[in-house]
């Protein structure tokens, strides 16, 4: 099975992108989205250009056009869930879950600490209770968790690490130590798992400065699964060409 994760920064500005197109490419089984940017309607209007997928959609409660996780499917789950019944964490729109008879699938668009650092608090409280979340699940079967992390783990997962550790949000040491603590609960970081020492192989690229051009990047998305899906876990892609975002797609294969 195909897995794609993918922040596309505004669903309706992507698809004036060739995104339909780029999907059909890609092919994936299962196609998470974070960072739609859009009402639950405005999402399932633009997604039904892709009518072979079932989609599960979650939006802000409290803003218009921020935030926002999707889930689409080729198959039906057993279950959906939306967001991780914390009540101060549950307003944004930030994740949805799948389950199937063997795993559940969960997409996360993890809050951004912001300029000037002023949520990093509050990500910390969310690292904690997401973790939470995911154990749970855990304890019932295994979990592929993917999307827009919003954390460089390691000095190899961003361009320029020194100017940026403890000063930029994505590169702290409360960010880093919150996906620490997440592997050491029982999860692995997928691309680390087959390319532990690569250097730019980045997800995300500001729009300024030319960055993509120059690959000054970071990488923040990811797909995390449980250890003992690490047997049938068959390859870890960024997919860089991808184009019509901020970010680019990921994925994973899985022989089940």
């Amino acid at each position: 099975m195909n897995f794609i994760s993918w922040n596309v920064n505004g669903i309706r500005a992507i698809l004036k992108k060739d995104f339909v197109q780029q999907v059909k490419q890609l092919d994936p089984d299962f196609l998470c989205l974070q960072e739609t940017k859009a009402s639950k309607e405005e999402v399932r209007t633009a997604l039904a250009l892709l009518p072979h997928y079932q989609s599960y959609i979650n939006a802000s409660k409290t803003r218009k056009g921020y935030s926002g996780t999707a889930i689409l499917a080729k198959k039906t789950p057993l279950n959906v869930s939306y967001d991780i019944d914390v009540k101060k964490h549950d307003l944004e729109g930030r994740v949805v879950t799948v389950e199937y008879p063997d795993f559940y699938l969960v997409t996360v668009y993890v809050p951004n600490s912001g300029r000037g650092l002023v949520r990093l608090d509050y990500r910390k409280t969310w690292d904690l209770a997401f973790r939470k979340y995911l154990k749970k699940l855990d304890a019932h079967k295994p979990v592929i968790v993917c999307g827009d992390l919003n954390v460089a783990h390691t000095s190899i997962d961003l361009a320029n690490p020194k100017p940026n550790f403890d000063k930029t949000a994505g590169y702290t040491q409360v960010e880093i130590d919150g996906f620490t603590k997440l592997l050491k609960v029982g999860f692995v970081d997928t691309f680390r798992h087959f390319y532990p020492e690569e250097i730019g192989a980045y997800s995300y690229w500001s729009y300024m400065f030319n960055a993509r051009e120059n690959n000054t990047g970071w990488r923040i998305d990811y797909f995390l699964c449980s250890n003992r899906l690490l047997p049938i876990l068959e390859k870890a892609t960024i997919y860089p060409e991808y184009r019509g975002s901020d970010h680019c797609p990921v994925g994973i294969n899985l022989n089940l």
